[in-house]
């Protein structure tokens, strides 16, 4: 199956509702970290600021941010935490283009969507949901973003509990099917545990037997990461050759582990401070195009907000796709709400459904 990526149709600036329109108020912050009263917050879709009689995109945008026109005329996206004394942030919480600031959702419409044919919201999806064509959209999906995009997984440590699982994952990392990883701690250990250990929390990752003082198995790998000081040299020391972060490791794909109140060791890598972690993981989601999130629900909810629905690439502005896939409802079902082009929901277990994708897209 060939995939085409859907069209996007500017706004039509030239209607007499936006050649009228004045253009965007500006403010002035005051204090580092903090916004003028009034500042207008982003959302996930496309938003255009009028500069000077001029509509202009905000092209890295996401939800929650501030907007910043820089001396240069260009418009940044920022945290507000993240603001300086002296930035110029647009103001207003008008956005029908009437004050100068004009959200668009609307840009990868079809034509079908727009006659009311089809539902333009994925709600509601549960477990008697046929999700076969899902499936084969997103095999086609991965093959296009292989070659032309960037695609990020989201992960929770479900896939390090289970042999094929693991196995299936370290196809598609190294089979080009992986530009960056989010994860938390335990994903990072509990794989590198069913490595060194063939275990995770002690139990064997393929007959899921315990193992005597199998509960020190993940502590003691921890000690062991830690001693050799990085997972690169873990890997080494270890001659470790499976799993997920070997195959990150060997294919020099970026990662982020961020920290947890909860975390054991943790391993080196980890990033302690939450601010720092989400710098970084939004490094990573910046450049995705196709976003997979798998069995965390606080790391994928926390990917939504960083991400929008779309992406402009070369000057063309595409969209860009996330996927939720958890076994529980409720955790796929709260990115319901940002619209069919951009969020998808499987119901399935992750395990089973990394096997599939794997052997869907030929990666093994």
């Amino acid at each position: 199956m060939n995939f085409e990526i859907p069209k996007y149709k500017e706004p039509d600036f030239s209607l007499e509702k936006f050649v009228n329109s004045k253009d965007a108020e500006i403010g002035i912050c005051d204090k580092d970290g903090v916004a003028p009263d009034n500042y207008h917050g982003t959302s996930m879709y496309p938003e255009y600021f009028k500069v000077n009689g001029e509509w202009k995109l905000a092209e890295d945008s996401r939800m929650d941010g501030t907007v910043v026109l820089r001396e240069s005329g260009t418009i940044d996206v920022v945290e507000m935490r993240n603001l300086k004394a002296g930035d110029k942030v647009f103001l207003g919480r008008v956005d029908n283009g009437s004050e100068g600031i004009y959200l668009y959702p609307d840009g990868f419409t079809s034509a079908e969507e727009e006659n009311g044919d089809q539902f333009a919201f994925r709600q509601g999806r549960s477990r008697e949901t046929a999700f076969s064509k899902d499936y084969d959209d997103l095999y086609s999906l991965l093959d296009y973003e292989k070659e032309n995009g960037n695609i990020v997984w989201v992960m929770g440590p479900a896939f390090a509990f289970d042999h094929d699982a693991r196995h299936a994952m370290q196809a598609l990392v190294e089979n080009g099917y992986a530009n960056g990883l989010l994860a938390g701690n335990a994903l990072g250990t509990h794989d590198l545990e069913a490595a060194y250990l063939k275990t995770a929390l002690g139990q064997n990752i393929y007959t899921q037997e315990s193992q005597v003082n199998g509960h020190y198995n993940h502590l003691d790998t921890l000690n062991a990461v830690r001693r050799s000081g990085t997972i690169h040299q873990f890997i080494k020391d270890h001659n470790i050759s499976d799993g997920i972060m070997y195959a990150l490791d060997k294919t020099s794909t970026p990662f982020v582990l961020a920290s947890s109140i909860r975390d054991d060791g943790p391993l080196p890598e980890v990033i302690p401070s939450a601010y720092d972690a989400q710098d970084a993981m939004r490094n990573i989601v910046r450049k995705a195009t196709t976003i997979i999130c798998l069995a965390t629900q606080l790391h994928t909810i926390a990917t939504g907000n960083m991400s929008p629905s779309f992406r402009v690439i070369d000057g063309e502005v595409r969209p860009l796709f996330i996927y939720t896939v958890d076994v529980s409802e409720f955790a796929i079902n709260k990115l319901a709400d940002r619209g069919s082009l951009s969020a998808v929901g499987i119901v399935a277990n992750v395990q089973d459904f990394i096997v599939n994708v794997a052997k869907g897209v030929g990666a093994y």
